[in-house]
């Protein structure tokens, strides 16, 4: 073997085939298994990351679930409306039920009811809640020593019956024989996975109640398509995969999308039993593949804890594995067949190349034996076939007459190897400058954001010395009987700007936490989002001494939410005013407009301000580009256009440098119900 690779007593022409052949049957064929290997496991690696990623957005849609539930519930327990409910005025029992029964519906709960520190009924919304309320239950016994509080617990068939007998039958499910599953003597489920919020509530008297509220997670289909429609929106996976979502109670299916047929969702079906003891058994998040139902799924489960800290459930999304695994496979494949085709029709050409190369080296061997003799007019006077062999052997002839040359040559090439590596130094530095500016742009970002919840804290909280100013400006007229009349014009002017301040700080809540006040389904009028949206920026209109025209001739209702048609407005108002530093003319138009037959609204914003070249109007919607540079985030305009778009709408916009800019937005209207 030693001698066959030292290449003793064997023609040239098999050592060079042997030379050849050596990387491309050996050397190449570890070197690609090593890659497929590595490749395999970051693709793998790749899809456990997205279905992780996919977990954290269905986790944080629970939580976020929980606390809206949690703050609609101690909302209402703070709110002078429940409060003047259990005043003790006459009938206050019934006023308490009807608006329980009212706020119950608006908040989607499946239950509200109003109990004793002793969990005796008090008023419940349309009757449902039990008579009597066992209080050792956590969330119960914080909310009764005045502390909120908000958990997913369990509730029997039998605490569900005594709130609403619907309640009973929604929970229940029968169990579904399912593969892999941990072997159950149990063919029905019968308890109920509730989010469950209880607050503390004074009635005046000296005596604390609780109000408590809930939602049954069961069957809840509306829950269960949201986090699926949140996490696999349109086209996020390849096509023939498909994404899905469940809610496990145990290891009960008792919320899915995940289909047994067509047209039938896989309630009462049930994990396998490696995942249900390593996730409610050990508490583990589960990140792999898993057998789901019927097929294999790249899947995430976590465990759902109750409000005693008891593993009682899991939350799962996970998308089908198949094409993923048929995407690798036929990669392999085709890696693999194309490595033995390019080998097999390499080999005889090796084998007719070594003929070319050999006849060329042996004359070049015995010109330079010449040459070393003494004879230095010795010349292999092989002419040049175009191939590398024989441009060699011509060349070597004149190799002592060109040898200078290439030294210039080689000069030449390394000053210009020089001044490419200076250019892609010079582009690295670019990027590198765009990316610290990307990434500052970024961090701004989440500077307003937090501003954003900062500012809603705040107007939140001033909402309660304006009610207290309010209350105590009653008490004050009350206690002044005749000689308030005195007084009625100061009494007016505190009404009136307590008044105001509750429309700031009502605006501003509805800027600052669009979700709570969207108004989605419910559409807009455009003069009312002009006035809310004034309302926000008016102190920069005095500030710049701007003027603002109106011209609102628009009688249909747009369709799109209220707090997204105000950020749009607010966010063309704000870079319109910026246009003006020295003062000019604001002007918001609406009228009615079709296009294309579709019934909409056309809104105009303009101003009287720089304007724009046609390079920076160009890339105005363009994401982060800002021509603010230190104040703006250029997120702006990029956001208004996506939200217009989103809306099925158009923004185009007018411009000319020195005399100011008119932003375009068409949007559909909402087609009044026949």
């Amino acid at each position: 073997m030693n001698r066959f690779l030292s290449g003793a007593r064997l023609p040239v022409r098999y050592r060079l085939l042997a030379i050849a052949l050596l990387p491309t049957l050996v050397i190449l064929p570890l070197l690609l298994g090593a890659t497929m290997l590595r490749w395999n496991q970051k693709f793998d690696g790749v899809l456990i990351s997205k279905v992780r990623s996919d977990l954290t957005v269905a986790h944080q849609y629970l939580s976020r679930i929980l606390e809206n539930t949690s703050d609609h519930v101690q909302a209402l327990g703070d709110s002078a409306e429940f409060r003047d409910a259990l005043a003790g005025k006459q009938n206050a029992g019934e006023d308490v039920e009807v608006l329980l029964d009212s706020r119950r519906k608006a908040l989607g709960l499946d239950f509200l009811y109003l109990a004793d520190p002793e969990g005796l009924l008090v008023a419940a919304a349309a009757g449902r809640a039990p008579a009597v309320t066992d209080m050792q239950n956590p969330v119960l016994t914080s909310a009764r020593g005045g502390r909120p509080a908000v958990a997913i617990d369990l509730f029997s068939g039998a605490e569900l019956a005594a709130i609403a007998p619907e309640l009973a039958e929604q929970a229940s499910l029968e169990l579904i024989p399912t593969p892999n599953a941990a072997p159950t003597d149990m063919t029905r489920n019968t308890e109920g996975m509730v989010i469950h919020a209880a607050n503390p509530v004074s009635r005046g008297e000296g005596e604390d109640l609780v109000l408590v509220g809930g939602l049954l997670l069961n069957r809840n289909l509306e829950f269960i398509d949201t986090i699926n429609d949140l996490v696999y929106q349109t086209e996020s996976l390849p096509a023939g995969s498909r994404g899905t979502a469940t809610l496990f109670l145990d290891d009960v299916r008792v919320s899915t999308n995940v289909r047994l047929f067509e047209d039938r969702r896989a309630l009462g079906t049930r994990v396998s039993e490696v995942v249900r003891n390593s996730v409610l058994g050990e508490g583990k998040v589960w990140l792999d593949r898993a057998f789901v139902v019927n097929d294999w799924y790249i899947s995430a489960y976590e465990p759902i804890v109750d409000s005693r800290n008891e593993r009682i459930g899991m939350l799962y999304v996970g998308f089908l594995e198949k094409p993923f695994s048929a995407t690798k496979q036929i990669t392999i494949a085709t890696v693999i067949g194309t490595f033995l085709v390019v080998t097999i029709l390499s080999v005889p050409l090796f084998l007719r190349w070594a003929g070319s190369i050999f006849r060329p080296l042996e004359r070049m061997a015995e010109t330079i034996d010449t040459v070393e003799a003494g004879d230095l007019d010795a010349r292999t006077r092989i002419p040049d076939r175009g191939d590398e062999i024989s441009q060699v052997a011509s060349h070597l002839d004149d190799l002592l007459d060109r040898l200078k040359e290439r030294d210039r040559q080689l000069r030449l090439w390394n000053d210009q190897l020089n001044a490419r590596v200076k250019e892609r130094t010079a582009e690295l530095e670019e990027v590198n400058r765009q990316l610290e500016s990307a990434t500052k742009q970024l961090v701004m970002s989440e500077k307003l954001a937090a501003i954003g919840e900062i500012t809603a804290g705040v107007a939140h909280e001033m909402n309660n010395p304006i009610a207290v100013i309010q209350g105590n400006l009653e008490v004050l007229r009350s206690l002044m009987g005749e000689k308030a009349k005195e007084g009625e014009t100061e009494f007016r002017l505190i009404d009136e700007q307590t008044e105001r301040m509750n429309q700031i700080v009502g605006k501003l809540l509805q800027f600052a936490r669009p979700e709570e006040f969207s108004g989605a389904g419910e559409g807009a009028w455009t003069s009312e989002a002009f006035g809310d949206c004034l309302t926000l920026v008016r102190h920069m209109i005095k500030k710049h001494e701007i003027e603002v025209v109106r011209d609102e001739n628009s009688e249909r209702l747009v369709a799109i939410p209220r707090t997204e048609l105000q950020q749009i407005l607010v966010n063309l108002m704000v870079n319109a005013i910026h246009a003006m530093p020295d003062g000019g003319v604001l002007t918001l138009r609406s009228s009615d407009a079709e296009r294309d037959g579709v019934e909409g609204v056309e809104i105009t914003v303009g101003d009287t301000g720089t304007g724009m070249s046609e390079a920076i109007a160009a890339r105005i919607f363009d994401p982060f580009y800002t021509t603010k540079r230190g104040t703006g985030t250029g997120l702006g305009l990029s956001i208004t256009h996506m939200l217009v778009t989103e809306a099925g709408g158009t923004v185009t916009l007018a411009t000319d440098e020195g005399k100011g800019t008119v932003f375009h937005l068409w949007l559909p209207a909402i087609r009044p119900e026949s």
